[in-house]
This record gives structure tokens, sequence and C-alpha cells, in this order.
């Protein structure tokens, strides 16, 4: 707050005190809606952030379960594969 409307506003004795209140706090709160509106901004970019992360963790969980199965088909191809060797030369 420039000095000279403290100033100004202080020969106005409880009025002027008063003026130089409602000033500050009005200063204060639109420093702070400034504040919450930023805060609330970055909420929602990260919220979208930790979407996109979650999606992608789903998909990679997914490949993997898919991954596993194809492994699992493939050892039992293979273990049904040898023992039918083993019996062809038994």
């Amino acid at each position: 707050m420039p000095l000279e409307l403290i100033q100004h506003l202080t020969q106005f004795g409880v009025a002027g005190l008063m003026g130089i209140l409602w000033v500050w706090e009005r200063r204060m709160s639109r420093q702070r809606e400034a504040q919450l509106n930023e805060a609330h901004h970055r909420m929602i970019h990260e919220h979208h952030e930790l979407n996109a992360l979650i999606k992608l963790v789903r998909q990679n969980t997914r490949a993997m379960v898919r991954f596993d199965q194809t492994q699992m088909q493939l050892k039992e191809l293979l273990e049904k594969m040898n023992d039918e060797i083993q019996r062809k030369a038994a």
C-alpha cells in the first residue's frame, strides 16, 4: 500500500484507519483468491496427468497378463512336445 494513501487515510482518524483496514483486507483477499485459483488449476492439471498414468498402468497390466498367459500356453505346449518325444524314444 503506498505511503501517501496511508497518510491521506490516517488524517481522518478512526474512519481513516477503518479505510486502511478495508483496503488492506481487500488486497489480501484478492491475493488469496489468486492463490486459490492457481492451486485449483494445478490440481486440475495434476488430476489429468494422474488419470493418464492410471490408464497407462492398466494397459500395461493387461499386456503383462496376456504375455504371462501366452508364456504359460507355450510352456504347456513344450511340455507336451517333450512328453511325446520321451514316449517315442522309450
